[in-house]
């Protein structure tokens, strides 16, 4: 079940038109989440290879609209456990970092590229070089799982999460992102019976999951 709260974070103008429904990594995108063996040995190179091609330009595109998402998710999508593991996947150069440590006694942050993580502030957050489709970590040990503009491994979302434990799913271009579900998609592919609150703020969109009681 999904219930979409109104828009208290207005968009502005101009958001940048990167991605529709057709890109390839949009197919690649629902493909993982989808797919049995969507992620294969191959994949998971050309993608590390190309995020740290991209990595040395990466910050160029950190501007102040683009969190809006998140921090409306973090307002508005609760409760989170402050004191439970935060775990960050994609954290790329960590730009989102600080909102999450700003909200989290222990937040760490995880990514497939090497340049990417070099690249990263320090933010007070531990980084790890990880393939989120097999993560080094115990089940059930975060208390929240962040994704944004991150692929979607749902079996290892599952396992890795607490019984309680929080998935936030955020698109800061919304529909125009490149990698991309929509809120349906997340829910439909995530194991098992989910709830989820979901809205767009400035830019973006944002969807916050939980499992149904009873699960």
């Amino acid at each position: 079940m999904l219930t979409r709260l109104p828009i208290v974070v207005p968009a502005e103008p101009d958001r940048p038109e990167l991605a529709g429904p057709d890109h390839p990594i949009r197919q690649v995108t629902r493909q993982i989440a989808f797919e049995p063996g969507g992620w294969t040995a191959e994949r998971r190179q050309k993608v590390a290879e190309l995020f740290d091609g991209l990595a040395p330009d990466w910050h160029e595109r950190d501007v102040a609209i683009r969190h809006d998402a998140l921090l409306d998710a973090l307002d508005r999508g609760g409760p989170f456990d402050p004191a439970a593991p935060c775990l960050e996947l994609g954290s790329g150069i960590g730009a989102f970092t600080p909102d999450l440590r700003a909200r989290f006694d222990h937040v760490v942050a995880a990514d497939l590229s090497f340049e990417m993580l070099r690249r990263a502030d320090d933010a007070g957050a531990p980084r790890a070089l990880a393939d989120s489709a097999a993560l080094p970590l115990a089940n059930a040990a975060a208390g929240t799982v962040v994704l944004v503009n991150m692929f979607l491994f749902p079996a290892e979302i599952d396992r890795v999460l607490r019984p309680d434990g929080v998935l936030v799913w955020v698109s800061v271009l919304g529909d125009r992102t490149p990698i991309y579900l929509s809120a349906e998609d997340v829910e439909a592919a995530l194991p098992g019976d989910w709830e989820g609150t979901a809205a767009e703020a400035g830019w973006g969109t944002w969807a916050v999951f939980r499992r149904a009681p009873g699960r």
